[in-house]
């Protein structure tokens, strides 16, 4: 098992992206009470997909298609089972006997990855994992023909988008229900007119799941509507780490992984802090993640540090503070994991790194590990130093480390308080909103790498001074630069216009994009900041911030917003006494 994982903390789009980014070969496996999915990657991008519906094959979407007949399609499947321990993959079939161009063909596997995705994203809860067997991958969905090796890899980010593109139409027109299948549903589909570059998507093909598995031999074992059985999942997770233990300790083990699965969360708050844990042992990533999910708490699992800066910025861009917990073997002396240590607080200073080892490891590196930057060493059981002990003290372990884990929250930055306070203080002596808007675009910049100060005009917004935009963040704020956005359009600016309100949030619309970004650059996380300066109900100054080319640091928006009401104050109470001045 290369990474495992929670939908619900960890976006199925998220998912994607990292397989893409890394390279990975492997079947993701993704459940959840509704049934099954399965996507198929090699070296990052899509080879395969089977939908939960297992009624609907890939055959039948090049049927209703008109890519096929019903006699073809019938020949092609005879062919396969007669082929026996030689069997290709259907699209392979009736590509090499001419019955199908091959660009229409993988236009029907994309449909079939596409809305495989789409279902997914409809999944209130649900869980993924990265099988990377050689076995799975080339015995169960092998594309054979050598020739055509590089046409079936299908871009993952071009799939994902087209499906997030689908998805968002479906929520648009109210019709996303309609994505389970049904036989009735699937006879409805509307067939692409002759000579047309790619399918038609019809509003009906897209609300019904026109696809699975171009692989007939994607297992054909298929549970579809199946109960979640948590008790299974845990005996089959003891059962192949634990072989030589006895009956009565694997069930005392199961019992209690059970007892935490059945049992409701500890806490219902959306959690503040994401677990990431890097182990090879498959036991306590399985048992780790179900104390995470009992506590409520995000959790990614992995057997490789490749997948750890991904998952790292991932959990920053969504307001978490990354937890990273190390499992270190027996038998290793810690020296690499120390440095490793070390390479991520210099990376991430906001991180927190905890160390799990046994007994044995504990005494070789406890006082060099604190000293690396480790926040704790926790001690875990170890069959090698305790075998006819490891399951008490495995349970023992995991009643304990649940709470723990949860106790871990962000430390705040003391420099942010106090450069607050300085802020406020250098508000009092100020009265013009040039000077003010530099308080706060400074301020700003603490917390963010990138930092602008817009002046809002009549139908546009002009450039002011900057930090960080066109010279290193040190340097302070340079000159005004001068260019306009307009405000003629919906963007981020213009929803903080008319609103009043301070935005924070991934953002990446049409004038950030092709206006913005054009000027200053795109940065490297879409998270974006933009607070107004109201002065007597209008918003004269937008302060605009990301992290350039830095991870997400989650900022703190409440010291923000205080400082931006605080600097409003401040300008139309010097409004106000000119006004009177002017008067007298």
């Amino acid at each position: 098992m290369s990474f495992n994982g929670d939908l619900e903390h960890f976006p199925l789009v998220d998912v994607i992206q990292l397989l893409h980014m890394t390279s990975k070969t492997g079947i993701l496996y993704l459940k959840s009470p509704k049934g099954e999915s399965h996507l198929v990657f090699h070296e990052g991008f899509f080879v395969s997909a089977n939908h939960l519906n297992n009624s609907v094959r890939i055959g039948k979407v090049l049927v209703d298609m008109n890519a096929i007949t019903q006699e073809t399609l019938d020949q092609a499947l005879t062919v396969q089972k007669e082929a026996g321990k030689d069997r290709k993959p259907l699209i392979a079939t009736l590509i090499e006997s001419g019955s199908i161009d091959k660009d229409v063909a993988f236009k029907g596997l994309e449909t079939l990855i596409e809305m495989t995705i789409v279902e997914v994203l409809t999944w209130a809860n649900g869980t993924f994992s990265l099988d990377v067997s050689k076995e799975n991958v080339s015995d169960e969905y092998r594309y054979f023909p050598e020739k055509l090796n590089q046409e079936i890899l299908l871009n993952a980010q071009g799939i994902l988008m087209d499906s997030l593109r689908i998805y968002d139409e479906k929520m648009r027109d109210g019709t996303l229900s309609r994505i389970f299948f049904t036989e009735e549903s699937c006879s409805n589909i509307v067939a692409p007119t002759s000579g047309s570059d790619s399918p038609e998507i019809t509003s009906d093909l897209l609300g019904l799941d026109v696809l699975d598995t171009i692989t007939r031999k994607i297992p054909d074992v298929f549970i579809g509507l199946k109960d979640h059985d948590t008790v299974d999942e845990h005996q089959k997770a003891v059962a192949s780490t634990l072989p030589e233990t006895t009956v009565d300790q694997q069930e005392l083990l199961v019992s209690f992984l059970t007892s935490l699965s059945t049992s409701s969360p500890s806490a219902s708050v959306a959690p503040v802090t994401a677990i990431i844990l890097l182990t090879q042992n498959e036991l306590l990533s399985h048992a780790i993640t179900t104390v995470c999910k009992h506590e409520n708490l995000f959790i990614f699992s992995s057997d490789e540090e490749i997948s750890l800066d991904i998952v790292i910025e991932q959990s920053l861009g969504r307001d978490l503070h990354p937890v990273l917990l190390i499992d270190i073997p027996h038998d290793n002396d810690g020296a690499h994991y120390l440095a490793l240590v070390q390479q991520k607080i210099s990376a991430y200073p906001q991180i927190s790194i905890l160390i799990a080892a046994c007994c044995h490891v504990w005494s070789i590196i406890s006082m060099d590990a604190l000293g690396a930057g480790t926040r704790s060493i926790i001690p875990r059981p170890c069959r090698r130093c305790h075998e006819d002990s490891y399951v008490p003290q495995m349970i023992a372990f995991l009643s304990g480390i649940g709470p723990y884990l949860k106790s871990i929250l962000p430390v705040p930055n003391i420099e942010v308080g106090h450069q607050f306070i300085t802020s406020l203080n250098q508000l009092k002596s100020l009265s013009e909103p040039p000077e003010i808007a530099l308080v706060m675009l400074r301020f700003v910049a603490l917390q963010f790498e990138r930092a602008l100060t817009f002046v809002v005009a009549k139908s546009d917004l002009i450039a002011e001074k900057s930090i960080g935009v066109t010279t290193d963040k040190s340097n302070g704020a340079t000159s005004p630069l001068l260019f306009r956005i307009p405000l003629d359009g919906y963007s981020v600016f213009q929803e903080v216009v008319e609103k009043g309100r301070l935005y924070y949030g991934q953002r990446s619309d049409s004038v950030l994009t092709n206006l913005l970004y054009k000027e200053i650059g795109v940065p490297h996380s879409p998270k974006v900041m933009v607070v107004p300066l109201i002065s007597r109900g209008k918003v004269i100054a937008l302060t605009y911030a990301d992290f350039g080319s830095k991870p997400v640091f989650p900022p703190q928006i409440n010291l923000l917003e205080a400082l931006a009401q605080h600097a409003g104050s401040i300008l139309d109470n010097a409004l106000y006494r000119k006004s009177i001045e002017n008067k007298d």
